[in-house]
């Protein structure tokens, strides 16, 4: 049994990989954020230490589309087409992406995926 809970084990692995992540305002940071019934995404200049665009489950835009809850890999997939749609009107072709110590695999995956599909590279 681990001594850290598993919120204590996704921060630490976070700011393991901040690290190695900076934002700049050529190349922003796309951040992902996931709760158990929603997930949000930022576009963040962290030289500006400013927020460019931003995505989440709670988006008029999206709640109103949205069959699924929050919590899942459709609501997921349709987050990262809409925050990838933001970055792009702004110009915004190439992030780096950070996970947010969680693990590359489902919700956040989905995400990943669905921002690449719509244009994003990184």
């Amino acid at each position: 049994m681990s001594i850290f809970s598993r919120k204590q084990r996704t921060q630490k692995r976070h700011r393991r990989l901040r690290r190695y992540l900076q934002g700049t305002s050529d190349r922003p940071r796309l951040s992902v954020f996931r709760s158990n019934n929603h997930i949000y995404a930022q576009v963040i200049d962290d030289e500006a230490q400013s927020t460019l665009c931003a995505a989440s489950t709670l988006d008029k835009d999206l709640r109103t589309n949205l069959k699924a809850s929050g919590g899942s890999c459709e609501a997921s997939t349709a987050v990262g087409e809409l925050v990838a749609q933001r970055a792009l009107a702004k110009g915004i072709q190439q992030v780096v992406f950070d996970r947010g110590g969680n693990l590359y695999h489902g919700r956040v995956k989905a995400l990943a995926d669905a921002a690449r599909g719509a244009g994003l590279q990184f």
